[in-house]
């Protein structure tokens, strides 16, 4: 204690994980906390072995690097209230000069989960460890590997599912999936367990981004080409339902990473 009364950073940590080992009997614990904490959490670790608790091996920090050149309108000093509030802005600001926006019941609360797929993509896109320069440009852009053509995606497969799926979604025969774009598809979704398990083991995102993105790509070339409206029933049938697993796995991912999927935008 200091001579004031309060605890000391260090004392309230060791304190907080032996409270939470009581709590929750955890198989690990991670801190995920800025890279400057580093040497903080390795003595805190040795604290808890010399202490006699053996579990302070399940204790794993997780450092993050730094964000630069993040400004918001008032100043500086960015609080996480502003970029939010500045996502929304931008976003809506951003959809309603786009002709191909769709009119929506809460254009709102889509600015706010496109706004914040985008930033999220940003930050989970390198290495956590990285520091990386922040641009609003780059954060918005609808092409390329961004939040926002995730979301994007997501909608546009969404909406072939409203537009056909009374009519093709009951029997279908796979080996109607001949073409190159479907069989890289298939092949990329296969890949989605293996994806999930090295991100559980390094705690870097980056794979779950990474991947999202290609099955993104992907998807946007096979839309060109394997369409539905023009094709034998059994076929249509065969699309739509591998569009709808490409949504489905898009979705998954896209919560796993914090990110809200929208159905329209």
């Amino acid at each position: 204690m200091r001579s004031d009364g309060t605890s000391l950073y260090t004392t309230r940590d060791l304190a907080a994980a032996i409270d939470r080992m009581d709590k929750y009997n955890f198989d690990k614990m991670i801190y995920v906390t800025d890279k400057g904490q580093k040497k903080h959490f390795q003595q805190v670790f040795q604290m808890l072995q010399i202490m006699g608790y053996d579990w302070a091996e399940r204790c794993q920090h997780v450092p993050f690097g730094v964000v630069q050149g993040m400004k918001t309108r008032r100043g500086d000093v960015t609080f996480l209230e502003d970029v939010l509030n500045e996502i929304r802005l931008r976003m809506l600001q951003n959809m309603a000069s786009v002709k191909t926006t769709k009119e929506l019941e809460n254009p709102q609360e889509t600015a706010e989960r496109v706004g914040l797929a985008a930033l999220i993509i940003q930050d989970f896109r390198g290495l956590l460890l990285s520091d990386y320069q922040f641009s609003w440009d780059r954060v918005f852009q609808s092409r390329g590997d961004t939040g926002v053509f995730l979301q994007y995606t997501h909608a546009r497969l969404h909406s072939l599912e409203e537009t056909f799926g009374c009519g093709y979604l009951n029997d279908f025969n796979t080996a109607c999936l001949q073409e190159p774009q479907s069989v890289s598809i298939l092949q990329h979704l296969l890949r989605f367990d293996e994806v999930l398990y090295r991100s559980s083991q390094d705690l870097q995102p980056r794979h779950i981004v990474s991947y999202l993105l290609t099955l993104s790509h992907l998807a946007a070339v096979a839309h060109k080409t394997l369409h539905i409206k023009s094709s034998p029933p059994e076929v249509a049938g065969a699309r739509l339902h591998l569009f709808k697993a490409v949504r489905c796995v898009l979705a998954n991912g896209m919560k796993l990473l914090g990110i809200t999927p929208v159905c329209k935008m």
